[in-house]
């Protein structure tokens, strides 16, 4: 059994991810080299893959996303309503 996808996206998280990476002016392979930093390893291409909600993000990567931007864990969580139509 595959993972679940709401509004066919397998995480809320990709888009926000994406902006903090383009303010950050990081590259996928910078951000992936940041991260592997921090023990979490994640391609590039699996980057890609997050940022258009083609992957899922595990709770570690999250913390990882979220310590390399230099922002709250909910900081990644705000404006994602829509995928709840909320």
């Amino acid at each position: 059994m595959g993972a679940s996808k709401l509004n066919n996206k397998l995480n809320i998280l990709g888009k926000n991810i994406r902006n903090l990476r383009l303010s950050n002016n990081f590259t996928k392979a910078e951000l992936s080299r940041k991260l592997e930093l921090l023990g979490i390893v994640i391609y590039s291409q699996d980057i890609y893959r997050i940022e258009n909600g083609k992957r899922t993000i595990k709770d570690f990567e999250v913390l990882g996303f979220a310590k390399i931007f230099n922002v709250e864990v909910n900081d990644l969580y705000k404006n994602v309503e829509h995928f709840l139509d909320l």
